[in-house]
């Protein structure tokens, strides 16, 4: 077997500088949003190796800052302070640590500092293979820590992150959330860890399966057509055909990196987390699919686990079915636009909500029924002929079918963002397209720009299908072959006219992984009701458009003892967008006290009005 780097294009590292503050000030907030738009641009960058080898250095002999050397002696993340011109080291570096070294910058005002706190980055090697010790391998996990007193004192607990995905970044999480995470639960008194797990964003081997972005979204076109808008048979022939291209495409540049990216694998990297903390047991913020990897860890390593949040839950057994990640999370997705988006609307009124302001034809105060009516008949007008549009930036667009359902469905995911979605289908239903197009513009990885530059960006959002369809790889096969795909097609998109078409092409992919890797290295399948070092706490949301309660439900159930839950009543994925202070009160509580509430359950509420804050 030849070594990885032989088979990973690039083999470069990423550039830290992707992991600042500044990099992530456009994120939406919850990175599990990679896996409901493969082609939304919301994931770091991976450059060539020969970009890295332009790049200068410190000198080799290292300044002393004010705050001594970095990294610190004996430290297994390697942390430096975060400056923007950081490298992670390539996997074929003969000495990483000396090229990592060189680019200590002694000059504390460089640093990204926090008020006290600071951020450090670094980088944590784990063996790529968990269970066969002769493979020497290695997967190198990117690392950003937002330690909140200062350089070199470290907390009593580290409260470990993790955002969702598959594919979702923890480093760029630090940035976005570290801070809030750090506040919201031990009145900033922990410090906050995040890391990208394995072909993720700055971590190495990147799962980047084609030479460019801008490639990954012209075939996207192809590949991506709902339902309503193609002959469903023959989309399925093209859609299965490309995906067969891509884990080809993934293979070849890969090699079988597809093997070692199962769940299991992810939950082995974090007990080596843990272990590298040098804390006895995990504390944890599990959001969305992570809440999927802290499921796997907790029953994997039981004796590990400390307090860990779980928001926004999986039921991480329905993806071992294969469609399951597609059909687990639609429950709720029709109430939360109906109820949810379009009701609190009309609640607001019209000074508060664009939507809610009467029609030129009929001046009367709108009604949920008759704004439900509009909506239907303004996505079924766009069904018969998109709508053309103009911007300065973009040019010619066009607002379609497809483009317009993806915008509702990620403006589901956050409350905060229903005012201004309200404002541009209100605008939209009136004949003036320039705010939709401009949304729809957003959805590309490929994103125009004004300068030319040589660094190209690569997403890895290529790793979200390869998770799902591991985690399901020994589901068995369906009689008929696209003809099954094509009823399960159908049955989603009859469930959820929303997100059902979204759901189903990020499992129609499974169709081919194991022609190319037959067998992961490991894939979890026990019981999810081990005895636990300590209970962990459960949050799910009632009109989650992502992960249903159902999930949280189910998830008590079979945990027990193990685990409370918190049924948050509030819209948006998970219980971030839209806060509660008994929510909060309760995590923070048990984040320093180690206290859980004595009931299974908890019901705890938003503090406002999604239209009224």
């Amino acid at each position: 077997m030849g070594q990885l780097v032989d088979t990973v294009l690039p083999s470069s590292g990423a550039p830290l500088h992707t992991w600042t503050r500044q990099a992530f000030t456009t994120a939406l907030g919850l990175i599990i949003i990679n896996i409901i738009i493969a082609s939304f641009n919301l994931t770091p960058w991976i450059i060539d190796l020969a970009t890295f080898g332009s790049t200068a250095f410190h000198s080799t002999t290292q300044q002393l800052s004010p705050y001594g050397h970095f990294p610190r002696p004996n430290d297994p993340f390697n942390f430096l302070p975060c400056v923007d011109s950081l490298w992670l080291p390539p996997l074929n570096d003969p000495d990483p640590k000396i090229t990592w070294r060189r680019q200590f910058d002694p000059n504390p005002t460089n640093w990204n500092w926090e008020s006290q706190a600071i951020y450090l980055c670094g980088y944590l090697d784990v063996p790529l293979d968990h269970l066969n010790h002769s493979d020497q391998r290695i997967v190198r996990l990117a690392v950003t820590k937002f330690q909140v007193s200062g350089p070199h004192t470290k907390s009593e607990r580290t409260i470990v992150i993790e955002p969702g995905g598959p594919g979702g970044s923890g480093t760029s999480a630090v940035w976005r959330l570290g801070s809030s995470v750090s506040n919201r639960f031990s009145d900033g008194q922990f410090d906050i860890l995040g890391w990208d797990p394995r072909g993720v964003n700055a971590s190495l081997p990147a799962a980047v399966c084609f030479p460019s972005d801008a490639g990954r979204d012209r075939w996207a076109v192809l590949r991506g057509q709902y339902r309503e808008t193609v002959d469903p048979m023959r989309q399925l022939e093209i859609a299965d055909s490309m995906n067969n291209a891509t884990f080809h495409a993934c293979h070849q540049r890969l090699g079988d990196f597809g093997r070692f990216i199962s769940t299991a694998s992810v939950a082995r990297d974090l007990e080596e987390i843990r272990k590298a903390l040098n804390e006895t047991e995990l504390t944890g913020y599990f959001i969305s699919y992570g809440t999927g990897i802290a499921q796997t860890f907790a029953n994997m390593f039981p004796d590990s686990v400390g307090r860990m949040i779980l928001d926004g839950t999986e039921y991480v057994k329905d993806y071992r079915i294969l469609g399951g990640w597609g059909w687990s999370s639609l429950d709720n997705v029709t109430d939360s636009w109906r109820d949810g988006f379009l009701g609190e609307c009309i609640k607001a009124g019209p000074e508060k909500c664009a939507l809610a302001r009467p029609t030129v034809e009929d001046k009367r105060p709108v009604t949920l029924r008759q704004l439900e009516l509009r909506m239907t008949a303004l996505l079924k007008s766009i069904l018969v002929r998109p709508v053309a549009s103009y911007s300065v930036l973009n040019g010619p667009s066009l607002v379609t079918y497809q483009g317009l359902l993806l915008a509702i469905f990620v403006s589901l995911y956050d409350p905060k963002t229903w005012p201004a979605t309200a404002r541009m289908l209100q605008e939209l239903e009136a004949g003036n397209s320039t705010l939709a197009g401009a949304t729809l513009e957003r959805f590309w990885d490929s994103q125009p720009s004004a300068f030319c530059s040589a660094r190209e960006k690569h997403s890895t959002i290529d790793l979200a299908h390869m998770v799902i369809c591991a985690d399901a790889y020994d589901s068995p096969i369906p009689e008929g072959e696209l003809m099954w795909w094509d009823q399960l097609w159908s049955n989603l998109t009859h469930r959820s006219w929303i997100s059902g078409n979204s759901q189903f092409l990020h499992v129609l992919p499974c169709r081919h992984f194991t022609t190319y890797w037959p067998e992961p290295s490991e894939v979890y399948r026990g019981d999810l009701n081990k005895t636990l070092r300590n209970p962990v706490l459960l949050i799910a949301a009632t009109y989650d458009p992502a992960t249903p309660l159902r999930n949280g439900k189910r998830l008590l159930a079979e945990m027990g003892e193990n685990a409370r839950l918190v049924v948050h009543n509030g819209y948006g994925h998970t219980s971030i967008p839209d806060p509660s202070n008994c929510t909060d009160s309760i995590g923070k509580t048990y984040m320093l006290s180690g206290l859980l509430p004595d009931e299974p359950e908890t019901s705890c509420y938003a503090n406002g009005s999604p239209f009224c804050s």
